[in-house]
């Protein structure tokens, strides 16, 4: 008889463990749905208050412009292309700028940062001078790259490889920084190289760290790309904005903000369903999105 007990209140405590996390499930969900729903009204209500302040006159249509002549510009890259060329060759050629320029930035960053960060003497060296580029405006720095690679790709990648850099250079440091002392100490006592405690504990480690950084540090990119192009190009989205702004077609700039948005979405959401890949053993933080 005891036994009997003992397996219903197990049976018991199963079932409303189980109706527990099918509750938190649909709550989960409905909130999702929730914070998507309001989003979207968010998004339809700047639209079209700004589409009725154009048409009333209460903000000048010839400066701002409206949603309506955005999308029509939009339509009309799509189908016509634009004067540089066809509308996705210029957005292949400023992505893939972005992407050159990120990934070399990236790579320089996560080797300095965990490099630095385990060879206290070398920080205590260089910090000063690396705090010291950190400061400077690297957006000024496109000018000077221009007139060191051309009008070419190359100068639109190495304006990105200065804006991603810092992030993530610091988040290496950082990340290498805060590694448990006690592990550090384990895998020495288990006779762990240096080399072998900075492949498989600081890295590691730190990597989350680096991926916080990386969610930013592709926007940096696309502005330096962009950046780049503003100030001289044969191609790419930045020349698109520097021909509309000097034709006063305030639409023509609206819609390479959105052609620029659309990217910088699809990309984070990309890290995005990476980082929840890599690091799927870590609890979901309180209010994240599901």
């Amino acid at each position: 008889m005891p036994e009997t007990t003992t397996a219903v209140r197990k049976h018991n405590a199963a079932k409303e463990s189980t109706s527990r996390t099918t509750a938190r499930a649909r709550a989960a969900r409905k909130r999702a749905i929730l914070v998507q729903s309001a989003r979207a009204l968010v998004l339809v209500a700047v639209l079209g208050l700004w589409e009725w302040f154009a048409r009333t006159s209460v903000i000048d249509p010839f400066n701002f412009s409206m949603p309506s002549k955005v999308w029509d510009q939009l339509k009309d890259w799509i189908q016509h292309g634009t004067a540089q060329g066809p509308l996705w060759e210029q957005v292949w050629t400023t992505l893939q700028e972005a992407l050159i320029g990120w990934a070399i930035g990236v790579a320089a960053g996560v080797v300095l940062g965990i490099g630095l960060g385990r060879a206290r003497f070398l920080a205590d060296v260089l910090g000063p001078y690396i705090k010291v580029l950190n400061a400077l405006p690297r957006i000024v720095l496109a000018p000077i790259f221009l007139i060191w690679f051309g009008l070419g790709p190359a100068s639109k990648v190495a304006s990105a490889v200065v804006l991603v850099f810092f992030p993530v250079f610091f988040n290496a440091f950082q990340g290498a920084r805060e590694v448990d002392r006690n592990l550090v100490a384990n895998s020495r006592i288990l006779g762990a190289s240096n080399r072998q405690v900075t492949l498989q504990v600081v890295i590691p480690s730190a990597t989350s760290w680096i991926f916080t950084s990386l969610h930013v540090s592709f926007g940096f990119a696309l502005i330096g790309a962009i950046v780049g192009e503003y100030i001289g190009a044969t191609k790419g989205i930045g020349l698109l904005v520097a021909t509309s702004q000097s034709t006063f077609n305030a639409a023509g700039v609206y819609a390479a903000m959105v052609i620029l948005a659309v990217v910088a979405l699809l990309a984070e959401g990309l890290l995005t369903f990476l980082e929840r890949r890599l690091f799927r053993w870590k609890p979901a933080q309180p209010g994240a999105d599901h």
